[in-house]
């Protein structure tokens, strides 16, 4: 049993140094770039916003006439007889007649009850409002980027901190085993140091396992090779000057939620008008320019050839007096919908008045507890220090000194993760606020 306890310190040492090597810094701001210029959502609300610039272009508006061009032929053979005013008969067997024709056209709408003019200006809100889309998944692939960015440099700081610890119990070891040689204590002390370095080796390959997995959803995330090997900053820098009453001031007037709810309702508007428009009449003009001609080679025919030119033109006005009910049901549908989306914007606004209170709240929070760690941690190294040379000096048991240890990695763990914690708490009350984009990471 001994043996195998000696023996297993070795081999997951082994393994732990197994692979190292030098890789690069991902700084935040590569990271960002990265993502905005690779993420595929990022990608897809570009080309959604594509979609409706075209359909608020003007060649979609309705307002160009349409043209269209028509020919045709055709081929017409037959048998015919006829009787002359002088009372002769005639007959023409395959007489043939051929007949060609080629006409533009050209239809525009003068006035559709003003259908299209509201619905151009839909048109052209939702194209605002697909640039509003785009910035409100920049703020998700940003947050949901850090979030991740954060793990890894959180993980990053807990496998140094584990690999520190893994350092302390290996000399622990080393010295166990000097004052078993020399007599000084009993083989149970260097059985419990083989196993807290086991512990320790553990802790520390689950740790890099988990800080693996993170940098491939970091690598998901930034669309780039899942098996790319970086380091991340673990340096936090806190946006100063934040207050709560310009924090709430900035969500009524930026938060992305509340813009998008108030282009949904122009559009609702804009579509109660349009419905309205089938109560008015509709007014278009019509041109045509054509050209016909007509050959016929029968004797009994009083033109062999003819051929006719000209330009027509008209001006039509159609007015549906009353269509069964479906324009007034629908006139009534899009009112209703409009007052849907009054209704759903007092809801969102409610929610983002809540959402930017308990973001500030979270955040003061998660400041306090990160500023009590870090005393915490400071109280926890002193401590260590202490009990470390006392156990130099015999003064204090193997036990203690393990629990010291355990002690101040647990407080090294406690303040990585409450100053990560409160970074991420900050960037979601930014971007509640609207002001996700405009700090600098």
């Amino acid at each position: 049993m001994k043996s195998i306890l000696y023996t297993l310190p070795f081999f997951l040492l082994a393994f732990i140094n197994t692979g190292q090597g030098q890789e690069k810094m991902l700084a935040k701001d590569e990271a960002i770039t990265l993502a905005l210029e690779n993420n595929l959502g990022i990608k897809v609300a570009k080309n959604t916003k594509k979609i409706d610039e075209n359909n608020a272009n003007i060649l979609n508006s309705g307002y160009l006439p349409t043209i269209t061009a028509n020919a045709g032929g055709s081929i017409d053979q037959q048998n015919t007889e006829g009787q002359l005013a002088s009372g002769e008969t005639r007959t023409a067997d395959g007489a043939e007649t051929r007949r060609y024709n080629a006409a533009v056209n050209v239809n525009y709408t003068l006035f559709d009850g003003l259908n299209r003019h509201y619905s151009y200006k839909s048109f052209q809100e939702r194209s605002q409002q697909s640039e509003l889309e785009v910035r409100q998944t920049i703020e998700n692939t940003i947050l949901q980027l850090f979030t991740v960015y954060y793990e890894v440099a959180r993980l990053t700081e807990n496998t140094k901190n584990l690999e520190q610890a893994l350092e302390i119990s290996k000399d622990r070891l080393k010295r166990a085993n000097y004052q078993f040689e020399y007599g000084q204590n009993t083989g149970l002390d260097v059985l419990n140091a083989e196993v807290d370095i086991n512990t320790d080796s553990i802790n520390l390959l689950n740790s890099r396992q988990q800080l693996r997995n993170t940098m491939r959803d970091l690598n998901l995330i930034l669309n780039q090779d899942l098996s790319s090997q970086f380091v991340a900053d673990t340096t936090v820098n806190f946006v100063p000057g934040l207050q709560m009453e310009n924090m709430h001031n900035d969500a009524k007037s930026n938060n992305i939620r509340l813009q998008l709810v108030e282009k949904d309702i122009n559009i609702s508007r804009y579509n109660v008008k349009a419905a309205k428009s089938v109560f008015l009449p509709i007014i278009g003009l019509t041109g045509t320019y054509g050209w016909n001609e007509s050959n016929n080679n029968s004797p009994l025919a009083f033109l062999i050839q003819n051929t006719s030119t000209g330009i027509t033109g008209s001006v039509n006005l159609s007015w549906s007096l009353f269509d069964g009910g479906r324009g007034i049901t629908g006139v009534k549908n899009t009112k209703i919908g409009y007052e849907n989306q009054e209704l759903l914007k007092k809801q969102i606004a409610l929610e983002v008045e809540r959402d930017i209170r308990n973001a500030w709240d979270s955040y003061t929070n998660a400041l306090y507890v990160l500023e009590v760690q870090e005393k915490n941690l400071q109280t926890n190294q002193n401590n260590f220090n202490r009990t470390d040379e006392r156990y130099k000096l015999g003064q204090v048991t193997s036990i203690e000194f393990r629990q010291a240890q355990l002690n101040l990695l647990n407080a090294e763990l406690a303040q990585s993760q409450a100053k990560y914690s409160a970074k991420l708490a900050e960037l979601q009350m930014l971007q509640i606020s609207g002001q996700l984009l405009n700090v600098d990471f």
